[in-house]
């Protein structure tokens, strides 16, 4: 099984970026640790991260049909990118939502996904560890339906 991870924009800065917020946790801290848990399960994961739009929905379309499913933060492209939910709708392949934060407990702008509907599970609130709960649920979610 190989999963594809997608970092949207600004979270290169995660460590540094309002730690208050999305904790000191770097990202590439969270690539390492999602790289390990997956080897732990026996999967294998590429991770990818853009500031760009283009550049990510690029890289779902390039990477979907090498992989059994996606792992995405789309940052700020949550709550406003119908080009990156179009993106997600063309692809054959089961991917689950995560946020460092909970974004229902930001302002209010933040509380509504574009993409929560076209995905199977979403995970927020929970920092860095975020990403490892997402990713064993996209496991899961895999394995129960025979991938």
């Amino acid at each position: 099984m190989h999963l594809a991870v997608i970092h949207g924009p600004n979270l290169n800065l995660l460590g540094t970026r309002e730690p208050d917020t999305y904790g000191s946790t770097t990202l590439a801290e969270i690539d390492a640790l999602l790289a390990s848990t997956a080897a732990t399960h026996g999967v294998t994961i590429s991770c990818f991260q853009s500031n760009h739009e283009g550049a990510l929905i690029d890289h779902i379309q390039q990477t979907a049909s090498a992989c059994d499913g996606v792992l995405i933060n789309p940052g700020g492209y949550t709550h406003t990118s119908v080009a990156l939910r179009d993106a997600l709708l063309a692809i054959d392949t089961p991917v689950v939502e995560v946020h460092l934060s909970n974004t229902h407990a930001r302002e209010s702008f933040r509380h509504h996904s574009v993409i929560a509907d076209v995905v199977v599970g979403r995970v927020m609130g929970f920092g860095a560890v975020s990403y490892t709960l997402a990713l064993l649920g996209l496991i899961e979610h895999l394995r129960e339906s025979g991938a």
